[in-house]
Parts: structure tokens; C-alpha cells; sequence
């Protein structure tokens, strides 16, 4: 009695460290993303300076195409974090396991069966006892 429910202890204890996990995961994600964002801003500006203030290339608006550039890869960065890794994250991941596991029992189950019917073991014995 006490081992089932220690067990069932444990299994809790292991939900809850991988809720833990995945949650920590997931803020460090987005505290990435906010860090992206910060040195976007502040390499956003440092172009514009360096452009018309400092006027480097200053026959041409050149820092519009950067911050274009590095918009788009923020976008993908944060396209990543809130719908990529939300969708497809750690639930996703456990199920497609579990899926592939399923099939892959099966696929064994089948081939025992198989040989069960090609071999089956009560004329192998009989081989042997004779």
C-alpha cells in the first residue's frame, strides 16, 4: 500500500518538475526576446546616427534598409517564441512521443505475431524432444 502511493508521489513530483522546466524555459525565451528588442531600439538609433549625424554613406538612407533587415528578424525571433514554440513546446513534443512509441509497439506486436505464425514454438519443442 505504501509503494503505490509513493509511487504515485513520484510521478507527481516528476509532472511538476517538468511543469517547472518548461515554464523556466519558456520565460527565458521571452526574456530573450525582450533583450532583442532592447538592443534593436538602441542599434536602430546608433544607424540613424552614424548615418546623418556622423554622415557615413550620407548620399544614401542606408539605415532603413538595416533597421527593415532587423525588424524582419525580430519578427521571426518573436514569431518563434509566442506561436512556434507555444504550439509545437513540451505538450506537443510529449505526444508526438507517445505517438511514435504506440506505433513502434505495434509494429513489434505485428511482427511477433508473424513469427509466432511461421515459427510457433510448439513444434520447435517438439524438434527438440525428438
Amino acid at each position: 500500500m505504501l509503494g503505490f502511493g509513493k509511487k504515485k508521489r513520484d510521478n507527481l513530483d516528476i509532472e511538476q518538475h517538468e511543469l517547472l522546466e518548461n515554464a523556466q524555459r519558456r520565460i527565458k525565451q521571452k526574456k530573450r526576446l525582450f533583450s532583442h528588442f532592447v538592443i534593436f531600439l538602441i542599434g536602430s538609433v546608433f544607424l540613424i546616427l552614424v548615418n546623418k549625424i556622423l554622415k557615413y554613406g550620407e548620399q544614401y538612407d542606408w539605415f532603413v534598409w538595416g533597421i527593415l533587415l532587423w525588424s524582419f528578424l525580430f519578427l521571426i525571433h518573436a514569431f518563434n517564441v509566442f506561436v512556434t514554440h507555444k504550439f509545437m513546446g513540451q505538450e506537443w513534443e510529449r505526444k508526438q512521443r507517445e505517438l511514435l512509441v504506440e506505433k513502434q509497439k505495434q509494429r513489434i506486436s505485428e511482427i511477433q505475431k508473424e513469427i509466432e505464425s511461421e515459427f510457433p514454438l510448439s513444434s520447435i519443442n517438439k524438434k527438440k524432444d525428438a
